[in-house]
């Protein structure tokens, strides 16, 4: 158990330094910025789905079994996700003038962001405690598929909260300080495992239900924006990569 503490709060604690890639962006001119985070978006969401169904979903199954009892927390895994999605609007929604031209965010949707980004890293958590509990190498995939999801929407996050009024400093800070709650879930995740008997076999399908709405309703639709056949072939590429390398880490187990 010990172990397990010890890899799934370094986990978290990696994934929170995440937050502060977003300062890299500004250094690059915004269409490129654009085309990079669109293929790491295809990256994200293949790994995404390959650790669902290579690492995870396999897993619970060889476990617990495959009982109605996974597919309907599967299921509530993504309504969970949509219902938290329309919430909190973590994809960062524009505010629009009476022309239908874009405006910076004001500081108050700044605010909101954050609070919405640390549930998010809150729930990112506990995702990675869950799979840790099934085992350390399907903790480490669930970790890897979580930072290159982090990626993009940090430098989102960041973007955010330099239109709303923060100063660089100011915002890198915040944006690290909501992604040290992804410590606090899988502490939560972590003491509540020794509580509640089989918790895993409730809390990954949810990870699982959450990854498939991520990847489903949020980053391939954002893909699918891009209709350029060149650009389009490499975003598949990238996606396939993504798959690819969850199925590499199987050689960890």
């Amino acid at each position: 158990m010990l172990n397990i503490w010890l890899y799934s709060l370094l986990s978290v604690f990696i994934i929170s330094l995440i937050s502060l890639i977003g300062i890299i962006s500004l250094s690059i001119k915004s269409r490129k910025l654009q085309d990079y985070l669109l293929y790491l978006v295809s990256f994200s969401a293949g790994a995404l789905l390959g650790d669902a169904f290579i690492h995870l979903f396999p897993e619970i199954v060889e476990e617990f079994g495959l009982s109605l009892e996974i597919s309907i927390a599967v299921l509530i895994g993504i309504i969970l996700f949509f219902i938290i999605e329309k919430i909190i609007h973590w994809r960062h929604c524009h505010i629009l003038d009476k022309k239908g031209s874009h405006e910076k965010e004001h500081k108050p949707f700044a605010i909101i962001n954050l609070i919405g980004d640390a549930f998010h890293n809150f729930l990112d958590g506990i995702i990675i405690g869950a799979a840790y509990l099934i085992n350390i190498p399907a903790g480490i995939a669930t970790t890897i598929a979580v930072a290159l999801h982090e990626i993009p929407q940090e430098i989102g996050d960041f973007a955010v909260l330099l239109h709303g009024g923060f100063t660089k400093t100011r915002a890198l800070f915040m944006n690290f300080l909501t992604a040290l709650s992804a410590i606090l879930g899988v502490i939560l995740v972590l003491i509540a495992s020794n509580l509640i008997e089989n918790l895993s076999k409730y809390l990954v399908p949810l990870a699982i239900g959450g990854f498939l709405y991520i990847a489903g309703a949020d980053l391939i639709p954002e893909l699918h924006k891009e209709t350029t056949p060149k650009k389009s072939i490499v975003q598949l590429l990238f996606f396939i990569l993504g798959i690819l390398v969850m199925m590499a880490l199987l050689l960890l187990e």
